[in-house]
């Protein structure tokens, strides 16, 4: 028979735990800090690239970016405002559009490609995307009129 006197031994169960980490949970190891000038970047190249947008800028910034083409150094926040804080950004863009392209269409694209890339490549929250359209291109103004010599 056994013994009905012993003492039973104690048993402490130790815990391991091992954190489990979503897609979307925050690891706080630093700071990340994206400079206003990168923010207006992403959202000048995603203006660009909306069908019927022939460039940003107003007049002035376009006469400055004309010559910044000539010695071959292009300014990709040209025509891009961005008021930035803590979690949002907002946005002001002023282009030229491409005629005849719907003037509405070419705002509503710039606005969802701005929105989209700000969102997806910053990670901010963009609470408005307000688009100024300064001038309409018409393709016949760059054209060359090719003329007869008088003299041949």
């Amino acid at each position: 028979m056994a013994n009905s006197n012993t003492n039973p031994t104690s048993v402490t169960p130790t815990i391991v735990a091992t954190p489990t980490l979503s897609p979307s949970a925050e690891v706080a190891v630093g700071k990340t800090v994206i400079n206003d000038s990168v923010i207006a970047k992403v959202a000048g190249i995603a203006a660009r690239e909306v069908a019927g947008v022939h460039a940003l800028g107003g007049g002035a910034a376009r006469a400055i970016g004309a010559i910044r083409n000539a010695i071959s150094s292009t300014d990709l926040t040209q025509g891009i405002n961005v008021e930035v804080g803590e979690t949002q950004v907002a946005v002001d863009v002023t282009i030229v559009a491409e005629y005849p392209v719907p003037l509405q269409d070419v705002a509503d694209g710039v606005r969802q490609s701005i929105i989209r890339a700000i969102e997806d490549l910053v990670g901010m929250e963009v609470t408005e995307v307000n688009v100024t359209i300064d001038d309409v291109y018409i393709p016949a103004d760059d054209a060359e009129t090719e003329t007869e010599a008088r003299v041949q």
